[in-house]
């Protein structure tokens, strides 16, 4: 059946899934960071999230990856909180600071169905890790009442691939982040200690579960994965090391969205070597090593990269 839920729905793998995830909120370990802190009688950890998922927006989004976006829109549900402090975030109102509010799981559920009846081609779940059980707790709802779009997982990467392990049969499509290379960079500019072994084991695990990008007839992703990769001014994100790491460990046909969006957001104007954008030359620089390790998009793009497919302002559908 798909999307895969649909299946694991049947055979009650998702609702057991969900309650198992819903019980390591008590010593909360979600993620790389395992906090240990019960949420379940709300505390916050690194996330600043306690019990109920907390959201800020949620859109037919039409600047994501051409395949993601495609005609109608992907149906994206930005949640509040995140296991990473970055510097540059653009969307540090709600990531960091708090922004959004509490959502119960029947509300979560309407919405989903909300943007599937807008004719989304997915359900977008975008920094969905430390809010996962009540998520899959809303997607079992929404499946009973009529959901059936797949669900893209949306993040920044810094995933405990056992958790990731928990998805297959659940989540169709991967859209990670593979933001360092280098553990030092992870740490000052986004507080995430040992970023590159928990990201690849974790993107390693998205891909078994899903495989490369399979894009249907009208261009639009319905299984996979799809590696995003933020070029950042001075090499910081190590794209070299990244890209050889996918050609090598992943696969060459992975389709990759390399990223010249960067712009100094949030503090990263107090970060000399972060303070201003990517150049052109940079960001050509990380083509050619892209296309040195036979590695691709998948689709057109223009000369300003992904930069006309990105960032498009937030507001509520």
């Amino acid at each position: 059946m798909y999307p895969a839920y649909l299946q694991s729905y049947k055979e009650g793998k998702l609702k057991k899934t969900a309650q198992q995830l819903s019980d390591r909120l008590k010593s909360c370990d979600l993620c790389p960071r395992k906090c240990g802190v019960n949420r379940l009688e709300g505390e916050e950890g690194f996330c600043k999230t306690a019990l109920k998922a907390k959201i800020y927006s949620f859109m037919a989004h039409h600047g994501e990856e051409p395949p993601v976006s495609g005609v109608n829109g992907s149906g994206t549900i930005f949640f509040s909180g995140c296991n990473m402090r970055c510097v540059y975030c653009q969307n540090h109102c709600f990531s960091q600071e708090g922004e959004g509010r509490e959502i119960a799981r029947q509300e979560l559920a309407e919405i989903m169905l909300k943007l599937q009846d807008a004719s989304c081609h997915n359900i977008n779940l975008v920094t969905p890790t430390h809010v996962l059980p009540q998520i899959l707790k809303a997607l079992e709802i929404a499946v009973g009442e009529g959901l059936k779009i797949p669900l893209v997982y949306n993040t920044g990467g810094y995933e405990a691939s056992e958790t990731i392990k928990m998805l297959e049969g659940i989540v169709d499509i991967y859209l990670p982040d593979m933001r360092y290379a280098d553990n030092q960079a992870a740490l000052k500019y986004s507080a995430a200690p040992e970023y590159p072994s928990y990201n690849r084991q974790a993107v390693k695990e998205m891909h078994r579960q899903a495989g490369n990008a399979q894009i249907n007839d009208k261009g639009i992703i319905s299984r996979g994965m799809i590696i995003r990769h933020l070029v950042l001014p001075n090499n910081i994100s190590g794209t070299d090391k990244i890209m050889r790491f996918v050609a090598d460990n992943i696969s060459r046909e992975s389709y990759i969205s390399l990223m010249s969006q960067y712009h100094p957001c949030f503090t990263a104007k107090e970060f000399p070597e972060l303070s201003h954008r990517l150049s052109a030359q940079e960001y050509r620089e990380a083509q050619e090593i892209m296309e040195k390790y036979g590695l691709h998009n998948g689709w057109s793009q223009d000369s300003g990269g992904m930069e006309s497919y990105l960032g498009t302002r937030i507001k509520a559908l």
